[in-house]
């Protein structure tokens, strides 16, 4: 009777843990948590997946790669199917699952051959998220840092190749938003704001296409600000490495001319009405073209001040106080 009743507690126990783990697959976070928890061998998991992304279904690819982890994760398989799946997610432009995956193979394989990959896909998927230079560039400069990371640490990869091109292209846009922000500044005769930008540019992204432009911009900031000196080194520097340029041609009549740029009007709501026109006087055949004289009007005492009676034959609009 005891045999039975313990056979009994086994079976219940079974049980129960088998609903835990169906209750986690279903409840845990990310695709790969949404699929049902069936046992299978890890050849077959992996095929499944490395099927689904050939037909380019990334996020069941991702979600089975995910599985291969679950059911199998001290297999050679596991640690594969770990970055296949940050790689799927990033197919299916899920740049924040595809950069946790990718660090999280990292943490736990940092000596891996296939880590110089997965810092490459960090960057990536950073990169891919760069958004026009009107908005805020926090993921610009977190694309930066990681391109950077990557050919720190593996120069002499093709990853890190193409992470230095890419390098380039996530400078000249911080220099161009840099440029964005100078020339709101310089728009609104703010000039010392506007200087400092430029001379930021100048400093820090000189090797960008911006370059001159930031040069020129000075040029016109430093005149505006009364500092000629200034002025004529930034348009000096801009004929030594950009001679060719609009923009040192621009610099070099704004430099001898010595006339700083007026600073851009601001629109007011309401503008002041236009002075009345001026009319014009014809002089016919028989007409004495020289004017009669005019009595000059009488002047009568106020009590409040002098005022002048007659008519007003002046052109023009009179002018308050």
């Amino acid at each position: 009777m005891r045999t039975v009743s313990t056979r009994a507690s086994a079976l219940i126990l079974v049980a129960i843990a088998g609903l835990g783990l169906s209750a986690c697959a279903r409840g845990g976070g990310g695709a790969g948590r949404d699929l049902p928890y069936v046992a299978r061998d890890v050849g077959t998991l992996y095929t499944a997946a490395k099927d689904r992304l050939d037909r380019h279904q990334y996020k069941v690819a991702a979600a089975l790669f995910d599985e291969v982890e679950r059911q199998h994760p001290y297999s050679v398989w596991a640690r594969r199917a770990q970055l296949m799946g940050a790689f799927s997610y990033y197919l299916d432009a899920d740049y924040t699952k595809a950069i946790a995956g990718a660090q999280r193979f990292l943490s736990v394989h940092p000596g891996n051959r296939d880590a110089p990959y997965a810092y490459y896909l960090i960057a990536l998927s950073y990169y891919e998220q760069i958004s026009d230079v009107t908005r805020d560039q926090k993921i610009t400069m977190q694309a930066m840092d990681a391109l950077g990371e990557l050919s720190r640490r593996y120069p002499n990869t093709p990853y890190a190749a193409d992470a230095r091109l890419k390098l380039d292209l996530v400078r000249d846009h911080l220099a161009g938003k840099e440029m964005e922000i100078g020339r709101f500044y310089q728009q609104r005769g703010q000039w010392l704001a506007a200087s400092m930008r430029f001379r930021s540019v100048v400093d820090q992204y000189q090797t960008t296409t911006h370059a001159p432009e930031a040069l020129m911009r000075l040029t016109e900031t430093y005149l505006a600000l009364g500092v000629p000196a200034e002025a004529k080194k930034s348009a000096a520097v801009l004929g030594a490495n950009y001679p060719g340029t609009d923009w040192y041609q621009r610099a070099y009549d704004l430099i001898n001319d010595k006339t700083p740029p007026p600073p851009k009007p601001i629109p007011v709501k309401y503008a002041p009405p236009p002075p009345p026109p001026t009319g014009t006087v014809t002089v016919e055949p028989g007409d004495d073209p020289t004017p009669a004289p005019q009595t000059p009007p009488a002047v009568t005492p106020s009590p409040t001040g002098p005022t002048t009676g007659g008519t007003n034959t002046g052109a023009g609009t009179p002018s308050g106080n």
